[in-house]
């Protein structure tokens, strides 16, 4: 009984200590916040020097190789840090427009290189080493888009390695065996949390290694580090973390590289109202992985078990960015008219370099069982029916001012 107690207290000790260390994370981000990067759209050329910049302020404690290179020969980095026993893996921007992990990994990287001498840098250096791939489809991000250049979805490549950058994780993954990986991600910022109705700011996953779902060492351990995880972000966003959908997917590399013995954490880069940059959700995902880092150098994640992760709410869909609620809609033609609730939500549109939002129609009828990040009132009032027509482009303020 006195050992069990022993634990316990050793347990909470760690579990404090972790949220302390969060804690200060999160108050001192703008401190250590990587300043170069105030746009979630970058070029690969863009990261380079960033990376560069980085170097010299990491010296000796980062080494950056080249693993590959693109199919249209742009190089892809690994980075390294630490000499501790327990290798960690995180990959980022496999989908080349979900760059939101890319700046918190330039985030960690500056940290790392400002606190080289506090004793939680110290101690995760000492106990891990960190390999990370911070774009690995830099032709994706170079577009903007998804896909490869090739036009594959890497991460359904993990069986047949067609593409260049699906070989490159494969072959890091299997030089290094990692413990532990973090696959990083961006979601539909639109995702909610179970039927509550609030966004997903993040949403995880330790992926499935069998249809069956089962638990084995190495999906648990992935389930402690995510339980972990979701402790973290819960002092900060709690009710707005999700679980993402576990159906195996034979394709995907998360479930195979869970399948192949590392411990694979999916993390979903979601949404948070008026973030369209994601620059809060980036500063999420910073302070979440460098706590979780020390959590597995002190291996304090071992003691926080998984009932963490196993009660996160599931992923849905039940949010718009406006509803415009109660409005009547009138038609031209004689029709009666109909009391409709409308679903709008905003589309980006680039011109050059430049960024605007226009509104998009999605949908139109009795959305009581929807949420909008804006709800507008439009009760009593009359809106023609020509102007809210499913999929039509509107006009926002001319939309608002019309319900007003």
């Amino acid at each position: 009984m006195l050992r069990i107690l022993s634990v316990l207290v050793l347990a909470m000790i760690l579990q404090t200590a972790e949220a302390q260390f969060s804690k200060r994370l999160y108050d001192t981000y703008d401190s250590y916040a990587f300043p170069g990067v105030s746009s979630r759209r970058f070029t690969h050329a863009e990261l380079m020097t960033h990376l560069a910049a980085l170097q010299q302020k990491l010296g000796p404690l980062m080494t950056m190789e080249q693993a590959g290179v693109s199919a249209e020969n742009r190089p892809i980095q690994l980075l390294t840090l630490g000499r501790g026993p327990v290798k960690v893996l995180l990959w980022s921007q496999m989908h080349g427009d979900e760059p939101t992990a890319t700046m918190a990994l330039l985030d960690i990287l500056h940290y790392i290189a400002q606190q080289k001498e506090s004793p939680e840098v110290r101690t995760i250096l000492a106990q891990t080493t960190l390999l990370i791939v911070p774009m690995l489809n830099p032709d994706g991000a170079q577009r903007f888009q998804r896909r490869t250049s090739q036009g594959i979805d890497m991460n359904r490549d993990a069986l047949r390695l067609q593409t260049p950058e699906a070989r490159i994780l494969k072959g890091v993954r299997d030089r290094f065996q990692p413990e532990i990986g973090f696959n990083l991600h961006d979601q539909d910022p639109r995702y909610t949390v179970g039927d509550q109705g609030t966004v997903a700011v993040i949403s995880l996953l330790a992926p499935a290694y069998n249809v069956e779902k089962s638990d084995n060492d190495v999906r648990t351990r992935a389930k402690q580090v995510a339980s972990a995880l979701t402790l973290v972000l819960e002092q900060f966003v709690k009710g707005h973390i999700a679980k993402y959908d576990d159906t195996f997917e034979p394709r995907a590399f998360g479930d195979n590289i869970q399948k192949w013995g590392t411990s694979v954490v999916l993390v979903e880069s979601g949404g948070w109202k008026d973030d369209p940059e994601k620059m809060y959700i980036r500063k999420l995902n910073c302070v979440g992985l460098l706590s979780v880092f020390h959590a597995i150098a002190t291996r304090s994640y071992v003691q926080t078990g998984t009932m963490p992760y196993e009660r996160i709410p599931m992923n849905t869909r039940t949010l718009y960015d406006i509803i415009i609620r109660n409005a009547t809609v009138v038609f031209p033609d004689g029709r009666a008219p109909v009391v409709a609730d409308i679903a709008v939500n905003r589309e980006e549109v680039r011109d050059g370099g430049n960024s605007t939002w226009r509104g998009r129609v999605v949908d139109f009828g009795d959305l009581s069982v929807f949420y909008g990040h804006e709800e507008w009132n439009g009760a009593g009032k009359t809106i023609e029916a020509a102007s809210v027509e499913l999929n039509d482009i509107i006009d926002l303020p001319l939309l608002r001012e019309t319900i007003r």
